[in-house]
């Protein structure tokens, strides 16, 4: 048997993205939980049944129905309409932690979100290849919907 340990740079992770919507930061903001929870979907457009409580301490996790599911998250922080931070294994398997922030910062013609995902641990080179296609797909859904929500498309208007 052969042990190798991997260096630091290869156990710890760091994505960042800014992504501008023109809508304001309530609408946003409430477009983003609304994304993370009940209208979470894959990049293929496959629903994916998540579920967040927005509340410090609150879980964010994949609900498979009878009790069944896989646990990604606990809310670390809310403060809203401009913060939501969550820590936990996510979509991952293995010996690590991730830690998400949204910023979301008013601007002139809209919001500003700056997300930092940051980890720790054994991330396989498969989750690395996919976060940045599947954390683009949240954020291009979050401003679809909060743009839609502003200009008064949205469901029930």
């Amino acid at each position: 048997m052969t042990l190798t340990a991997p260096g630091i740079e290869n156990l710890t992770l760091t994505l960042n993205q800014e992504i501008h919507v023109r809508a304001t930061l309530d609408v946003t903001f409430a477009a983003l939980l609304e994304q993370l929870g009940p209208q979470n979907e894959t990049p293929e457009g496959k629903p994916l049944a998540m579920k967040i409580e927005p509340w410090p301490g609150g879980r964010w996790y994949r609900d498979l129905g009878e009790s069944n599911g896989h646990f990604w998250a606990t809310v670390q922080a809310i403060k809203r309409p401009t913060l939501l931070e969550l820590t936990g294994p996510l979509f991952m398997s293995a010996p690590v932690v991730n830690n998400l922030q949204y910023r979301l910062s008013q601007e002139k013609d809209g919001t500003l979100i700056t997300f930092r995902h940051s980890a720790l641990g054994f991330v396989s080179d498969e989750h690395k290849a996919g976060m940045t296609q599947g954390w683009a797909h949240i954020f291009e859904c979050v401003r679809k919907q909060a743009e839609t929500q502003r200009s008064g498309r949205g469901a029930g208007k």
